[in-house]
């Protein structure tokens, strides 16, 4: 099963699109002929990465600044999907925290939740019956090998991204015969701005380059695997 056709109607709408993995699925969806909805929590990042695709592709560009940690906010960008045809979501934002549980900041915790579950859940539910009663369209979540097992040091993270893989996993059984898609993309470590939000750089590189991968690869990776229905 193919991706939705880019038609200039409809929009295909990335979170977390200022760097890393959210910024390459936004240059291969835009060499692709999709319009875009770029979303990230300050604007002026995706300002630049935007101008550029317009220029380059002559595609449609919107830019939607939202903290998707904020229910006020995510509730209005809710609305705003609930307003347009979104063809094509792309559950990307994330953050990590790294620590003992106990030491770490507990609003922060809260908001990690926020962002890479409940924000996923959310966002899906918005666009999934007009994607349905179209009998078009694909969803991408963003998991990760670490929601794959316990990780010590990175509890709320790896819980989150259990959260996120299992939701995906079953949506996508779910969703079977439908016309719509859910892929769940898990990657692991990836070389992207991810890091430094997390304050782990010292750990970039560790392992070996034969480890890590670069955003641009799981991003091509990620839309070859929602063209063909599969995870990654």
């Amino acid at each position: 099963m193919s991706l939705p056709i880019p038609r200039a109607s409809s929009r295909v709408v990335i979170t977390g699109a200022s760097s890393g993995i959210g910024e390459e699925l936004a240059k291969n969806f835009a060499v692709r002929g999709y319009s875009l909805v770029l979303v990230a929590r300050r604007i002026e990042k995706l300002e630049a990465l935007a101008e550029k695709l317009k220029v380059e592709y002559q595609i449609s560009v919107d830019l939607y600044p939202c903290d998707l940690g904020d229910r006020q906010a995510r509730a209005k960008f809710r609305h705003y999907l609930e307003s347009i045809e979104v063809s094509i979501l792309c559950n990307n934002a994330d953050f990590a925290t790294f620590g003992r549980l106990q030491e770490l900041d507990a609003d922060r915790e809260r908001e990690e939740v926020e962002v890479n579950s409940v924000a996923i859940h959310d966002l899906t539910l918005a666009v999934l019956p007009q994607m349905l009663k179209r009998k078009s369209g694909a969803i991408l979540i963003v998991g990760s090998t670490s929601g794959h097992q316990p990780t010590p040091a990175n509890a709320t993270y790896a819980a989150t991204k259990a959260f996120a893989n299992s939701f995906a996993e079953s949506l996508h059984s779910e969703l079977n015969g439908t016309g719509v898609t859910c892929t769940l993309l898990a990657p692991g470590p990836t070389k992207t701005g991810f890091n430094e939000v997390a304050g782990i750089t010292k750990i970039d590189g560790v392992g070996g380059n034969f480890v890590w991968v670069t955003a641009e690869r799981v991003a091509k990776e990620a839309i070859q695997g929602m063209d063909c229905n599969r995870r990654i």
